[in-house]
C-alpha cells in the first residue's frame, strides 16, 4: 500500500523539528514522490548526510511502503 504525502511529511517534520517539507506526486499514483526538505539540521552537512537524515526519519519505509522518493534538501538561507 502506498504512503500518503501527509504521512511522509509528518514523519519528516517529527524527526527534523522546524523542517519545511513540500511534496509532489511524480506519477499520479501516490507511490512516486518528490520531496523538497528545508531543515536547520542540514546546516554544515553534505547532501549525502542530509538525505541520510531524511531516510532515517522515514524509519526504513524506503523501498517498501514508500516505493520512490526523489529528494531535494537544503539548509535554510
Amino acid at each position: 500500500m502506498p504512503m500518503a504525502a501527509k504521512d511522509i511529511v509528518e514523519m519528516i517534520e517529527a524527526a527534523l523539528p522546524g523542517a519545511e517539507v513540500e511534496m509532489r506526486d511524480l506519477a499520479g499514483d501516490n507511490d512516486h514522490w518528490a520531496a523538497k526538505v528545508v531543515a536547520p539540521q542540514f546546516a554544515g552537512k553534505s547532501r549525502v548526510q542530509q538525505h541520510k537524515l531524511v531516510y532515517e526519519a522515514l524509519g526504513g519505509r524506503m523501498g517498501g511502503e514508500l516505493h520512490a522518493l526523489q529528494l531535494t534538501t537544503q539548509a535554510p538561507t
